[in-house]
């Protein structure tokens, strides 16, 4: 009986040691060196993306002709609306109101809807970005 005991005794001695010896912890600190340009780079994407300029979706065209209409009709549009922004695009020879940057046909859709009701001859395009 007296040697069960010890094999016992010594066994639980030897597991406590292990789990004393796995359970140390360490300490550790982690050092980031991000560029500085990060911020810059951020701010432009973003400038970029309100001037559609980086997206590959959609928007709506309120009008194209001459720039004095166009210009009257980005004011009109700027009255009833400010959830998407509106912006003039030239084409030769025609100027463009183009409002919005749609990342699904269905968001624009929602839009031109909502649009529809102030000027009824709006259309949905995908234009090319370059």
């Amino acid at each position: 009986m007296e040697l069960k005991s010890n094999h016992r005794t010594l066994f639980c001695v030897v597991i406590t040691f292990v789990f004393v010896c796995f359970s140390y912890s360490q300490n550790a600190s982690v050092t980031i060196n991000a560029n500085e340009k990060i911020p810059e780079i951020l701010t432009l994407k973003k400038k970029l993306e309100t001037e559609n300029k980086l997206s590959d979706g959609y928007t709506i065209q309120l009008y194209y002709g001459e720039l004095k209409e166009a210009t009257k009709v980005m004011k009109e549009y700027q009255k009833f609306f400010d959830s998407w922004p509106a912006s003039i695009k030239y084409e030769t020879p025609n100027y463009k109101v183009w409002v919005g940057n749609f990342n699904s046909r269905l968001e624009a859709d929602r839009a031109r809807i909502e649009i529809k009701n102030k000027f009824p001859s709006v259309f949905i395009l995908k234009p090319d970005r370059t």
